[in-house]
């Protein structure tokens, strides 16, 4: 059975910096495309960061220039490095993997960007 687990979220100050990390255990064949999406409150979740197979990243708008998505093909992990937040990133973050079988999801990290 497949399992994701995502870390390093928290309490950070306007400004501040966090890395999350997501690890899959389990059995997956044909990953294809890793990432993040996030839910803030009383909003519809969103698509945060995405890295294909071949490497190729996506990144919404709104963090563009301040994170920075990664993987690990070996350890089926991704991770997202989150510099300059702002309080609007406030969210519950979520990774996911989507294979070629199925697409998978964590149950998400909370990040708090406040002072």
């Amino acid at each position: 059975q497949v399992q994701l687990v995502e870390s390093g979220g928290g309490l950070v100050q306007p400004g501040g910096s966090l890395r999350l990390s997501c690890a899959a255990s389990g059995s997956i064949f044909s990953i294809n495309v890793m990432g993040w999406y996030r839910q803030a409150p009383g909003k519809e979740r969103e698509l945060v960061a995405a890295i294909h197979r071949g490497g190729s990243t996506n990144y919404s708008n709104s963090v563009k220039g301040r994170f920075t998505i990664s993987r690990d093909n070996a350890r089926n992990t991704v991770y997202l490095q989150m510099n300059s937040l702002k309080p609007e990133d406030t969210a519950v973050y979520y990774c996911f993997i989507a294979a070629t079988s199925s697409n998978y999801w964590g149950k998400g990290t909370l990040v708090t960007v406040s002072s």
